[in-house]
């Protein structure tokens, strides 16, 4: 940290406590304090101050852990899995972790864990239209019109979701690219479309993926596989700020 000091949200998210959207929630409901002061939103941490969020001491994280984990399914994701066991219980990890996104507990396959709340934040806004691939099975064959139907877009919760890429992979099953992430969107698309998902399993998650993974493990991900993640978000990043300029203009 500098002589100038950061931004509270931004220390926080910087420590693994959450995103700076979220740290912002935090302040505003007055479970931050700064020493022996309750934090506002835009309050600037400096050299030899301490940060509370709950009255527990917050410390900068030393290490940005980014790890790949094959959910299993019967694992929920919610830090409160209401009688069923959490991906947190299962993975017993040392380090306080949240997810990217999450997968409803029937689903299977890739999720992202990071004490980076910069990276969960820019990964998980549905703004940046990343991708994510899925693999689907359902209850009976896989039709022309449904894939169709599909593709160009089906209305759940109040609006049509975005066209995207699907591609059947057998009599039953397809595989899906999509750019956004409405709550269990796959199975409420399917059942708009008179079928039943029997199977789901998330395959990619940008340029990362579950090759040669099995249920239950996990692994960090490797340098080149980080770089790649951190040149698609600064990508995306820079083509949003194009945008908005074209549009000012």
């Amino acid at each position: 940290m500098t002589q100038e000091g950061i931004r509270i949200n931004k220390y926080l998210s910087e420590s693994g406590v959450c995103s700076r959207r979220q740290a912002d929630t935090y302040i505003r409901e007055g479970l931050v304090r700064i020493n022996d002061m309750p934090a506002t939103v835009g309050t600037r941490v400096y050299p030899g101050d301490q940060v509370f969020v709950r009255d527990t001491l917050v410390k900068p994280q030393e290490k940005r852990l980014i790890l790949a984990f094959y959910k299993p399914e019967g694992l929920v994701c919610s830090t409160q899995g209401q009688g069923s066991e959490t991906i947190w219980e299962y993975l017993k990890y040392p380090v306080p972790l949240y997810s990217v996104g999450r997968l409803d507990k029937n689903s299977e396959g890739l999720l992202l864990l990071t004490n980076d709340g910069e990276l969960a934040d820019a990964i998980s806004r549905s703004r940046n239209r990343h991708e994510k691939e899925y693999e689907v099975w359902v209850n009976k064959q896989v039709s022309a019109d449904f894939l169709e139907q599909m593709k160009n877009g089906v209305p759940i919760l109040d609006t049509v979701t975005r066209r995207c890429r699907v591609m059947q992979t057998g009599s039953n099953s397809f595989r899906i690219v999509l750019t956004q992430g409405l709550n269990r969107q796959i199975r409420r698309m399917c059942e708009y479309c008179g079928y039943r998902v029997r199977k789901l399993r998330r395959v990619r998650v940008m340029n990362i993926t579950l090759d040669g993974m099995k249920p239950g493990e996990y692994r960090e991900l490797t340098e080149a596989e980080r770089s790649m993640l951190k040149t698609l978000l600064k990508k995306t990043g820079s083509d949003r700020a194009s945008k908005q300029e074209v549009r000012k203009k």
